[in-house]
């Protein structure tokens, strides 16, 4: 099983569509899940209530035997070849995955401390929306690149 948990939701209908095509590509090969928690409704002057408003949220969703995957600017910088050698040996080691991806302000210390690996899925900034959708393709282009696929080429 893989879980994406996610601070807020996805209001563009073409992002929505792109998505829901790499979760219809998905379902026949492995179980994903999109879990979306709303943003914090804390006063945005308070940018750590904020972050660990968000952060508690995420952690409730979060079972204890989850191998978590945090998306952070300062993560490792692994390929997708890399990423999937690391995906399928965690699932075929029997481990649920779940990958997180924080809300605007980022994530607190107790959700990286949780976090079993920390990944960039790139240096360039890009709007949450959108890293959702990447996301979902590079964990297709893993399976792929696992079952020796020629889509990765």
């Amino acid at each position: 099983m893989i879980k994406i948990i996610a601070i807020g939701k996805i209001k563009e209908k073409a992002m929505v569509s792109l998505i829901q095509e790499f979760e219809k590509r998905l379902k026949p090969i492995h179980k994903i899940e999109m879990i979306e928690l709303n943003n914090s409704i804390k006063p945005d002057s308070e940018v750590q209530v904020i972050i660990d408003d968000e952060c508690s949220r995420i952690m409730s969703r979060i079972d204890s035997r989850d191998y978590v995957i945090l998306l952070d600017l300062k993560g490792d910088d692994l390929s997708s070849l890399q990423m999937s050698d690391v995906l399928m040996k965690k699932l075929d080691s029997g481990l649920p995955i779940t990958f997180v991806i924080g809300g605007s302000h980022g994530v607190n210390e107790e959700m990286r401390a949780r976090s079993n690996m920390r990944w960039r899925i790139s240096n360039l900034t890009f709007p949450h929306q959108l890293v959702r959708l990447m996301l979902y393709e590079q964990v297709y282009r893993m399976f792929m690149i696992a079952n020796k696929h020629p889509y990765h080429k």
